[in-house]
């Protein structure tokens, strides 16, 4: 014996309920009740028609009309002509007398409770009829079971109560004498006098449990539009997946919190009885579905699920004379009640000072009246204050029966949304462990539950966000790295990495669900809008996506300006842009403290060495307790190639060119060869290494004549270089007497720094440093004799780029 019911969707069209008669054949010859719902909207459209007809507006035989022709069309394509006019006869006998009942309520425009529940009977009962005889029309032996005889309740319309005794008479008595196949209208039932009443909300689900439980059932099978119970809502996490079993108590939970699949009170009979349930799609037979049953906890899953709901408000109720008083608590959810308003989360200080509950923001207002009303001697008297109430809120719960089991569930989920910024408003969590509910801000649901769901359901994968500016050479090369890596990472490294947002001087462009990296610039020329930089950072965070990170490939003061209103929002920062870390110190300091603060990244490994993990490492060395005694460095990739270049009888202006073709020099190469660069790095390294330090705490020697720095333009500095060639043949020559090469060498050494081109001799290590690479000496108590030595390429977009791939993939794997 099996109880199915099938909801609106499933009986909604003639094709879906085609995709229902194959469903009950392939249970064919096993005992089968299958309860149905009214037609997709009917009854939508019968409460709207009575409205309409209670207020003597005349538009209701619109949609009566309406009605009809929804039932009427339905036949016509179902049942095969020489069998229609046998259904058509039944129905037509009901829609008249629905025509009747309306004209009735038009007429004295009164609508009772009572007469609703006739006029909502209509759904199921017309969808009943013309689905039992389809099914025989199609070959399958069926009997109509009518629940208003089958189900006795009391007297209240709208929301009766079973009488479980002579209900339960009635089905045992007569589904073992019908048909193999027995089709009943979910909803309706009747009093003892046989006037028709309702079981209210989820009625056709509850009517299907009462002939389970009375039948005592195999399996109950809820036939839906869903392949079951899902791990978190599909219209806000992407990768929702079905959840394969369910205990009752962890069902009960999903449902209560907004999993609409079931509505909790109806499934009480079956709970009872512990008849399993399965949630099973109507338009996806073959899917497995959800199990609801005794033994589901068998799996290691220990939390199963996400449900939350909207348009919440929270009320808050203070006071010092709250403190200690008894019965305090009991007025206020007595006024609540009494209000007919639900309470659906609860929180309280331990101090009494304060009770915050949340409820639907739809009862807002007769809340605070009836607060107000309930405790106005405290009110006037001062020792409460006047009822707070947020609204924009909503309810995220974390559901596992197994959740006890496992320390430090509620510290994940704190964590997961502390770090894409989402505040809290108030938690709930029942002595049994097997719910964790939070308040959170509504703006920031979508963003919540993807993050949980990917911490709790896909913990070996996470999706990050990249918004980036700047996508010349560098930016570039970076966006076509990640495209030839996408896939490598998404199968290896479990990290579904999308650029979002793109910008450089004059245009932008977000999806957020992802550019095609296929064809970017393409994009960005046709579908671009003007670009400024306060409107990409304020696009950025109004897309509120989960683990966002703005990566900053430009050498643009004003980008770098925007770090720390970008970490405030919980936003990780990546940068090779050396402004922010080289500005005073102060702003170093107060980006570091920020991200920490907000629980954010601050990554800036390509301000120094480009990909070397020159501050990576630095920072180890650090963190284990070792201490910086001297450091030297050739720091600029792009002069240690133009000096690797440069020899006598080349035009020094002509190697400073093919630095800049070759993408080692800023933008502006005044930048590298002012020496403000490196000067820059090695002011980055000194405070890594824990020291407060200024630029000009720098001494700079520059070999660049003053006359050439003192250019507006790019062609006219290298038109001055030009003039001044002979200053830097001498240096070459004079460097080439001596059988020594020039390096721009930056030190630190006993408190002092300075930044120089020096004449280095054959013996010393950066002899031999070739091409764009950079190296760093770092000195330390540990490395004192022999430094510690960093050395490799230090320039150019490929390995620029890559570092800043490296510090993105620390943050994805953090």
């Amino acid at each position: 014996m099996k109880v199915l019911k099938f909801g609106g969707t499933s009986v909604g069209t003639p094709d879906n309920l085609r995709k229902v008669k194959d469903i009950l054949a392939a249970g064919q010859p096993e005992k089968t009740v299958c309860v149905v719902s009214a037609l997709g909207g009917v009854t939508n459209l019968l409460h709207a028609c009575s409205d309409l007809a209670a207020v003597g507006d005349e538009s209701y035989e619109a949609s009566l009309a309406q009605i009809e022709a929804r039932h009427l069309d339905t036949i016509k394509e179902l049942i095969p002509v020489k069998s229609q006019s046998v259904t058509f006869s039944k129905i037509r006998i009901l829609l008249n007398d629905l025509e009747d009942i309306m004209k009735g309520i038009y007429l004295i425009r009164e609508l009772s409770p009572k007469t609703l529940d006739k006029v909502l009977s209509f759904g199921e009962i017309l969808s009943s009829n013309i689905i039992v005889d389809f099914l025989n029309a199609e070959g399958l032996k069926t009997d109509l079971g009518d629940s208003r005889v089958l189900i006795k309740t009391d007297n209240i319309h709208n929301n009766a109560n079973v009488d479980f005794a002579s209900t339960n008479k009635n089905i045992t008595d007569y589904i073992p004498t019908a048909a193999n196949l027995v089709v009943c209208p979910g909803f309706v039932s009747s009093n003892a006098e046989g006037v028709t009443t309702t079981l209210g909300r989820g009625g056709s689900d509850y009517t299907a449990a009462i002939f389970a439980a009375a039948l005592d059932a195999d399996s109950f099978e809820i036939w839906t539009d869903v392949s079951g119970m899902m791990t978190s809502d599909p219209r806000q996490v992407a990768a929702a997946h079905p959840i394969e079993k369910l205990s009752f108590q962890e069902a009960l939970e999903l449902s209560h919190f907004g999993a609409k699949v079931i509505y909790p009170p109806t499934i009480q009979p079956v709970l009872d009885k512990k008849i399993p349930i399965k949630i099973k799609n109507t338009f996806a037979p073959e899917d497995a579905g959800t199990t609801i049953c005794e033994d589901a906890n068998g799996d290691k899953q220990f939390v199963k699920g996400l449900s939350s709901v909207s348009d919440i408000a929270l009320l808050n109720l203070t006071g010092s004379g709250m403190v200690g008083v008894p019965k305090f608590s009991f007025r206020l959810f007595k006024a609540l009640s009494e209000a007919k308003v639900n309470v659906i989360i609860i929180t309280q200080a331990s101090s009494e000072h304060s009770i915050c509950v949340g409820i639907d923001k739809k009862d807002i207002e007769i809340s605070q009246a009836a607060i107000a009303e309930e405790f106005q001697l405290e009110l006037s008297l001062r020792k409460i204050d006047p009822l707070e109430v947020e609204t924009g809120m909503a309810i995220v719960a974390l559901v596992g029966d197994k959740m006890r089991e496992h320390v430090g569930i509620g510290g994940q989920m704190f964590s997961a949304l502390g770090e894409n910024g989402i505040s809290i408003k108030a938690i709930a969590q029942g002595s049994s462990e097997r719910n964790i509910t939070v308040v959170l801000e509504e703006k920031h649901l979508s963003k919540a539950l993807n993050v949980l769901h990917e911490s709790f359901f896909l913990s070996q994968r996470k999706r990050m966000n990249l918004f980036m500016i700047g996508i010349g050479n560098v930016g570039g090369t970076f966006i076509e790295q990640i495209k030839k890596q996408y896939n490598y990472l998404d199968e290896f490294e479990n990290v579904d990495l999308r650029i979002v947002g793109i910008a450089n001087s004059r245009q932008m462009l977000f999806d957020i669900d992802g550019i095609d990296l296929a064809d970017w610039k393409g994009q960005l020329e046709s579908k671009g809008e003007k670009m400024a930089p306060q409107v990409f950072v304020d696009k950025m965070v109004e897309s509120n996506l989960r683990n966002s990170i703005f990566v900053d490939n430009t050498a643009n003061a004003e980008i770098a300006g925007l770090y720390e209103g970008i970490l405030r929002k919980s936003i990780s920062v990546v940068t090779p842009n050396k402004i922010a870390c080289a500005s005073d110190y102060d702003t170093y300091v107060n980006l570091k403290s920020t991200a920490r603060e907000y629980q954010a990244k601050f990554y800036y490994e390509t301000n120094v060495g480009a990909g070397l993990p020159v501050l990576t490492t630095l920072g180890d060395l650090i963190k284990s307790g070792d201490k910086i005694q001297k450091i030297q460095a050739v720091l600029s990739g792009s002069l240690n190639f133009i000096f690797n270049s440069f020899k006598p009888g080349v035009k020094f202006v002509d190697v400073v060119k093919q630095a800049g073709v070759e993408g080692y020099t800023e933008p502006d190469p005044k930048i590298d060869l002012s020496g403000v660069d490196v000067m820059r790095k090695i002011l980055i390294l000194i405070r890594e290494s824990g020291l407060k330090f200024e630029l000009d705490d720098i001494v700079s020697e520059s070999f660049i004549p003053a006359a050439c720095m003192d250019t507006k333009t790019n062609d006219e500095f290298y038109a001055s270089l030009e003039q001044h060639d002979e200053v830097f043949q001498k240096l070459v020559s004079d460097a080439e007497a001596k059988n020594c090469r020039l390096k721009v060498v930056a030190t630190f050494d006993k408190g002092k720094a300075s930044v120089g081109l020096q004449e280095i001799p054959k013996d010393h290590p950066f002899y031999i440093l070739e091409g764009k690479d950079n190296i760093v000496l770092f000195y330390t108590n540990r490395y004192q004799d022999q430094p510690l030595v960093i050395k490799g390429a230090g320039a150019g977009a490929e390995v620029t780029a890559s570092g800043i791939f490296a510090d993105v993939m620390r943050i994805a794997n953090s």
